[in-house]
């Protein structure tokens, strides 16, 4: 059996600065669809809790990505 686990980051566009991963409630999933559009829309929701100036001033976003693993 297979599961989708969704890493997600949150990035600046400020040089030196690394993206660093972000702790999210479910990281696990059934197939690559279900992953990915929970990675979309949390990352929406993520750049929309963080306020205009904190985005522009840093050029926050994020990534993600959905990593499939073999579950025993």
């Amino acid at each position: 059996m297979i599961k989708i686990f969704l890493f997600m980051y949150i990035c600046s566009t400020i040089p030196g600065n690394e993206c660093k991963l972000i702790p999210i409630k479910t990281n696990g999933f059934d197939d690559v669809y279900d992953c990915t559009v929970y990675g979309y829309q949390y990352s929406s929701d993520l750049i929309k809790e963080l306020d205009r100036e904190f985005v522009n001033k840093h050029g926050a976003y994020t990534k993600f990505i959905c990593v499939p693993q073999p579950i025993i």
